[in-house]
């Protein structure tokens, strides 16, 4: 018999608390809101706290604001998570474009109008290369870059894992076999906290069934498809397509800000010649390697993660 499945985004903090050994004294401020970007869309984002945000954080293709509830709570600070356009609770987009640079001009809207004095911006993978972006086009909202098992060195070879879990099948049967692939493909996850993030990422259908809640959709040719779910200029899979993001290295030397690349110790996607390059671009940026760490980094080690966003943003 197929579990009967219940869901309210904001119930299961205590489980994220629990998990990590972070002080329980009672539910966190959360609320969800939205913000109008471009062509009629809407942006989905929590907001944690109540004073203003001194963090933004922005999640990695294929997932969702939830991503960061276990480090949010760690950080105990007021802060912003956002859903990127396509993912969690944000609009879709039609021309189903969801590369680092839409959504960066996404992100500018957002930033500007929910925490536009935020200490520092805080981006994953896909959304490490949109807050990239962010920071080169609009440096005055951005003060300080972090970037998460990412660089624009990335490519299908080093996120071929992630991808072929996110290219997996669209439809599931019951919410037990969308939660059977997800352990199967991160054996060294809880299974407590891998439900709690396909109920976040998940939904189901009228008929039973269960899919994502971002967009699998891929234009045709020069379409939006990821290193972790959802790329950037590349063509879409299955039609020869590769994943090329080597054109925002550009953009990235452009970055005034002071810049943090948190690298997973156990992740293929950023390797040796990434961190060169970054720090042949930006000689200042800081390196660290997260020991225990896959790509999720925020998912692996969050409370590790999170001294580190405190310590690079009081710096």
């Amino acid at each position: 018999m197929a579990e009967m499945v219940s869901y309210d985004e904001f119930s299961f903090f205590h489980e994220n608390a629990e998990e990590f050994g972070i002080p329980w004294d009672g539910p966190p401020t959360v609320r969800r809101t939205a913000v109008p970007v471009a062509d009629d869309q809407r942006v989905s984002a929590l907001v944690w706290g109540d004073g203003d945000p001194e963090l933004v954080l922005v999640h990695g293709g294929a997932q969702n604001a939830h991503t960061w509830d276990t480090v949010a709570l760690a950080l105990d600070r007021p802060l912003v998570a956002v859903d990127l356009p396509g993912h969690g609770h944000s609009d879709w987009r039609e021309d189903r474009r969801y590369g680092p640079v839409e959504n960066g001009e996404a992100l500018a809207t957002v930033v500007e109008q929910l925490a536009p004095n935020a200490a520092a911006v805080v981006g994953m993978s896909l959304g490490g290369l949109s807050a990239a972006v962010l920071a080169a086009r609009h440096p005055e909202l951005v003060r300080k870059l972090v970037l998460v098992d990412v660089t624009p060195g990335v490519d299908h070879g080093k996120a071929k894992a992630v991808i072929d879990f996110v290219r997996g099948p669209e439809w599931f049967a019951d919410f037990d076999e969308i939660l059977g692939r997800t352990i199967e493909h991160n054996p060294t996850r809880s299974e407590s906290s891998l439900r709690r993030g396909v109920l976040h990422n998940a939904m189901e259908l009228p008929d039973g069934r269960w899919t994502w809640r971002y967009d699998r959709r891929f234009a045709e040719g020069d379409a939006a498809s990821t290193a972790d779910g959802a790329a950037a200029h590349a063509t879409a899979p299955g039609a020869g397509g590769s994943i090329d993001f080597a054109g925002l290295w550009d953009e990235l030397a452009r970055v005034e800000a002071p810049i943090l690349l948190c690298r997973g110790s156990l992740s293929p996607v950023v390797d040796d010649a990434d961190v060169e390059e970054l720090l042949r671009r930006q000689p200042s940026a800081r390196v660290e390697v997260v020991e225990g760490a896959g790509h999720s980094i925020q998912g692996d080690q969050p409370v590790e993660l999170a001294r580190l966003l405190n310590e690079f943003a009081a710096s």
